[in-house]
């Protein structure tokens, strides 16, 4: 099968755990950089990055680079490229998104505009027609810009890869499932220890571990658009991702997995979309308060997304809410917990410097992931 430059997206900041995720799958990394993971791979990679990743917001086929200052050269480097090798004569295209940094080019409409009609240009003298029916496949094509450098590829994933198919309800400021599944395989949880969220929400964080818990893979209730591009990818890719997925899951997993939250109907909207996910019999959801929490298991991880105090009516309350977690957390026999906020005194009053702490952008802002590491477990006898 031909080789490409594949790309995959991610939340600034994640990048390490998006590149341990393809090296695990078994595919070269070809670089890394800010938002994003290149890697590449065949036609079965992407199947099975689609299927299988969960950090990636999407996986983009690179089609090539074009460095360009004005609109002349963006419109020549992109003509330039082989747009045939991947877009079939009634294929639908166009340019769905374009960002700029640091570059004399930045008009995402102007961007989107010259490109199209390049690629049309491109299309009329290979395929030696005027008019393009676009009825065939879709092909979104996402182009970004860095230092007048723009990195062009097509979309195969076409919904953004959060969306597992589970989330049906959600509630106020969701975290979303890639970022709670990168922030989890950012710490040392495993489906042995315990797991709790206390501000659970619509059970992102314990639907995502309780997934990674039964190896369920991420993509298995949804499609992906490039399953219509069977010219590029032969439909058995996809049969094969998805019978390799249904192989690996294992629903009698033993794990204790509880959220917590004081709003009982975002607690209804948590435990249906843990049914929808398969996991429901994996998860504990219960109506409680942070000031509540208790367990009588030790060495056990909160992770959680608490309030940021982006509404007014929160940021009164935020210095008592965060004292609540401190002192809920002090109660806990050697617990470790990871905690995403954006709430600047967030250490100050939980009462306590964070062990490790990493910047990361949820959407446009800017957040840290605070570890308070507890204790390692003794070794389990095995004799």
């Amino acid at each position: 099968m031909e080789k490409w430059e594949l790309i995959a997206p991610c939340h600034f900041g994640l990048e390490a755990v998006l590149k341990r995720e393809i090296l695990d799958l078994g595919f070269e990394i070809s670089k890394v950089e800010d938002g994003k993971v290149t890697f590449w791979g065949d036609a079965q990679a992407v199947a099975d990055a689609n299927v299988f990743i969960r950090t990636a917001e999407r996986i983009l086929i690179k089609v090539g680079e074009v460095h360009a200052e004005t609109f002349e050269e963006l419109f020549q480097g992109t003509k330039d490229l082989p747009w045939e090798n991947y877009i079939p004569e009634d294929g639908k295209f166009w340019v769905a998104k374009a960002n700029s940094i640091k570059s004399k080019l930045f008009s995402p409409s102007d961007i989107q505009s010259i490109m199209k009609k390049a690629i049309v240009e491109r299309l009329k003298g290979v395929y030696g027609i005027q008019w393009f029916a676009e009825e065939g496949a879709s092909f979104p094509i996402r182009v970004a810009f860095m230092k007048d450098v723009a990195t062009i590829g097509l979309d195969t994933s076409g919904v953004s890869l959060h969306k597992r198919g589970y989330r049906q309800m959600t509630a106020k400021a969701p975290i979303t499932e890639t970022l709670a599944a990168a922030l989890i395989l950012l710490t040392p949880w495993k489906a042995d220890r315990v797991l709790v969220d206390p501000f659970c929400g619509s059970g992102t964080f314990p639907i995502e571990a309780a997934m990674m818990a039964a190896d369920i893979a991420p993509g298995m209730n949804r499609s992906f658009l490039a399953e219509d591009w069977k010219h590029l990818i032969p439909r058995k890719c996809w049969y094969e991702a998805m019978d390799e997925a249904n192989e690996r899951v294992k629903l009698d997993t033993e794990t204790d997995i509880q959220g917590f939250d004081i709003d009982p109907q975002v607690l209804r909207a948590a435990r249906e979309n843990a049914k929808l996910a398969g996991v429901d019999h994996m998860i504990h959801f219960q109506q409680r308060a942070v000031k509540d929490l208790h367990h009588s298991k030790s060495f056990g991880f909160l992770i959680t997304n608490p309030p940021y105090g982006e509404r007014l009516e929160e940021k009164e309350s935020l210095a008592q809410l965060y004292r609540e977690i401190g002192e809920s957390f002090q109660r806990l026999d050697r617990w470790s917990m990871y905690l995403i906020t954006s709430y600047e005194n967030a250490q100050r009053d939980i009462g306590r410097q964070a062990d490790k702490n990493r910047k990361i952008y949820n959407g446009m802002l800017k957040t840290y992931f605070y570890q308070f590491l507890g204790p390692k477990p003794p070794k389990k006898n095995t004799k």
